[in-house]
């Protein structure tokens, strides 16, 4: 019994950690690698607040930093990508609704990882401040 279950847990990890990679290429990995780089370091960055004893002023004002980056290199690359879209939107003759949604689709990718960081920054802060008051 165990073995299976252990098996199940494995087998979704793994179809996880492949959906999870193929967001990252299928948003452009010239964005969406750096916004993992920025999320493991602001991961980092929270742990090292949480074992701090004392002021953590600095931590806390370099994590919403980081976050707020993480949200404006999000919307770069979807401006960037856009601008891409639209270049070749107006090479071609004939585009489909469903090409013009996809690729919709896909520009929004890197904002929205970038809001998970920066939310994720945000409740690091919060929860910081929390521990910092008692």
């Amino acid at each position: 019994m165990s073995f299976a279950f252990f098996y199940i847990c494995l087998s979704l990890t793994l179809n996880l950690n492949i959906m999870f990679f193929s967001l990252l290429n299928t948003g452009g990995p010239v964005f969406m690698y750096p916004l993992f780089i920025i999320l493991i370091l602001l991961i980092i960055l929270i742990v090292k607040g949480f074992l701090k004893k004392g002021n953590i002023d600095k931590t806390m004002s370099l994590i919403g930093s980081i976050g707020l980056f993480a949200v404006v290199w999000g919307f770069l690359g979807q401006i960037i990508g856009l601008i891409s879209a639209f270049d070749a939107i107006e090479l071609a003759t004939d585009i489909s609704p469903s090409v013009m949604a996809g690729g919709l689709k896909v520009s929004f990718l890197a904002p929205a990882f970038g809001l998970c960081i920066f939310l994720i920054a945000r409740l690091g802060i919060i929860i910081l401040t929390w521990m910092q008051k008692d």
